[in-house]
């Protein structure tokens, strides 16, 4: 199960994390974001201990999302040394397969 990034924790989880970091910046109503949200489930199973993989609900977390420009949801970004290294924006090419292969490649 991916864990759920705040404001309070988003530093240490995310920017100060060892391992490479997928951040699922998403809402509750965008239907693309309920499509792709069991595929990063999934992936959060499978890259556990490698790489952490997590969410960030934008209404609650206007902030976070304003910090990283944030404008289409869902916003999928992979964090390497506490920097965004890419982003993908959509629903397109998005698969289980695809975001472990990303996460993979910045281990």
């Amino acid at each position: 199960m991916a864990l759920q990034f705040t404001s309070d924790n988003f530093e240490a989880e995310v920017l100060q994390a060892e391992q490479p970091v997928l951040v699922d910046f998403w809402a509750e109503w965008c239907g693309p974001c309920k499509m792709i949200g069991p595929l990063v489930d999934a992936v959060a199973n499978a890259t556990e201990g490698t790489a952490k993989v997590g969410k960030v609900d934008v209404d609650s977390q206007q902030e976070l999302a304003r910090d990283y420009n944030i404008q289409s949801l869902p916003t999928i970004a992979f964090f390497k040394g506490g920097e965004v290294v890419e982003t993908m924006i959509g629903t397109k090419g998005v698969t289980a397969e695809v975001l472990q292969e990303k996460l993979a490649a910045l281990a």
